[in-house]
């Protein structure tokens, strides 16, 4: 199994909303797959996490930033990727705060991006707490009370 480093962004707006884009796989090994994720992906030859934040940072939503700040949360996980490849994941995570009237563009996705990324979404706590979808960290409402953002869940 492939080691994948991978950079994931927790981007929230001024009301403490978490951004989220919903991946729909309408062909390939993960055909019929729905679910909601952060923004973020693969570190790239040549980059560290921090380096990986950014670029996915500018690629998935357009915001520019010079220093996503420290990881507030790692986890590894193993997961089939669109073409079908099974990998080990080492995803760090970085916390960055969008600010009042600051617009997310899509202009600069791949066209892997382009085909299985269909929405996004701004989550409340209580809108996560109680979905039914599948969402990735599936304990990210947990990960944002322990570093301190939304109120711990009684669930």
């Amino acid at each position: 199994m492939r080691e994948r480093p991978s950079s994931r962004i927790l981007v929230l707006d001024p009301l403490d909303r978490i951004l989220l884009f919903k991946f729909e796989h309408k062909k390939g090994p993960l055909a019929g797959q729905c679910f909601w994720a952060t923004p973020g992906g693969a570190v790239d030859s040549g980059e560290d996490y921090v380096q990986a934040a950014r670029r996915e940072l500018m690629e998935e939503t357009g915001l520019s930033i010079n220093d996503p700040g420290p990881v507030v949360h790692q986890r590894i996980a193993a997961f089939r990727t669109p073409d079908g490849e099974l990998v080990r994941a080492d995803e760090r995570f970085f916390l960055v705060r969008m600010e009042a009237g600051q617009k997310l563009t899509t202009e600069r996705w791949t066209d892997l991006e382009n085909e299985v990324m269909t929405t996004h979404r701004w989550w409340s706590a209580e809108e996560l707490l109680s979905t039914a979808e599948q969402v990735w960290p599936e304990n990210l409402p947990d990960v944002l009370a322990c570093i301190g953002v939304w109120p711990a869940s009684s669930q």
